[in-house]
C-alpha cells in the first residue's frame, strides 16, 4: 500500500479570448484581481481564431487570447469553483445572452497543465459540482507535449512557450512556499 502524500500547492492559470481583447482584458482585470489575487504573468495576444470558428456566432470574429498566471498558488481540489465563478463572470459580461468574452481556468503543476472544464469526454475526469479536468499537456523530458486529444491551440509552439514561462515562474513560487 502506497503512503498518502501531501497534495502540491499549483499554479492557477486562465485562457482569456475574445474578439478586441485588449479592451476586454482592461475591464475583466481588475475583477480578476480581485476574484483570485495578483496577476504575475500576461502573455502576448495570442491568435486564437486559426483554430476554430466554434465561438464566432456568439463571440464575433478575430478572437485573439491571452494567458493569465496568478500570484498566489491554489490547492487542485480549488479548480471546480474557480471554473463556477469564471462562468458567472462570462454570463456578466454577456451582451443579449450571447458571451463576450471566455475564460478558461486551469494550473499548472510542474508535471503537467490542466484546464477545467464543463463538458465531459473521455479524457476528462470528474472534480465536482459539474465540472471535468484533463490534462492538457504534460511535461516530459524537458518541455510540455501535447496529447492525442489537446486542442490544437495548445500544441501551437506560442501557447507552449508562453506556458513554459508561466511553467518557470511556478517553479519559483513553489520553491519558496516549500521551503
Amino acid at each position: 500500500m502506497g503512503q498518502m502524500r501531501r497534495t502540491e500547492m499549483v499554479n492557477l492559470v486562465m485562457f482569456i479570448f475574445s474578439s478586441y481583447i485588449d479592451y476586454r482584458f482592461t475591464e475583466l482585470e481588475p475583477i480578476l484581481v480581485k476574484e483570485f489575487g495578483d496577476i504575475d504573468y500576461l502573455s502576448r495576444t495570442l491568435d486564437f481564431d486559426k483554430y476554430t470558428y466554434f465561438y464566432n456566432e456568439e463571440m464575433g470574429h478575430k478572437l485573439q487570447g491571452k494567458l493569465v498566471s496568478f500570484v498566489h498558488l491554489i490547492h487542485p481540489s480549488e479548480l471546480a469553483e474557480i471554473k463556477l465563478k469564471t462562468n458567472k463572470l462570462e454570463m456578466d459580461f454577456a451582451v443579449e445572452g450571447k458571451r463576450k468574452i471566455n475564460i478558461d481556468p486551469g494550473y499548472i503543476h510542474h508535471t503537467q497543465f490542466v484546464l477545467a472544464s464543463t463538458k465531459h469526454w473521455a479524457n476528462r475526469i470528474y472534480i465536482g459540482r459539474g465540472i471535468n479536468a484533463e490534462v492538457t499537456l504534460m511535461f516530459l523530458n524537458g518541455a510540455f507535449r501535447p496529447l492525442e486529444y489537446t486542442y490544437p491551440n495548445y500544441k501551437d509552439k506560442d501557447y507552449i512557450d508562453e506556458l513554459s514561462k508561466i511553467r518557470e515562474l511556478y517553479l519559483k513560487k513553489r520553491k519558496e512556499y516549500y521551503r
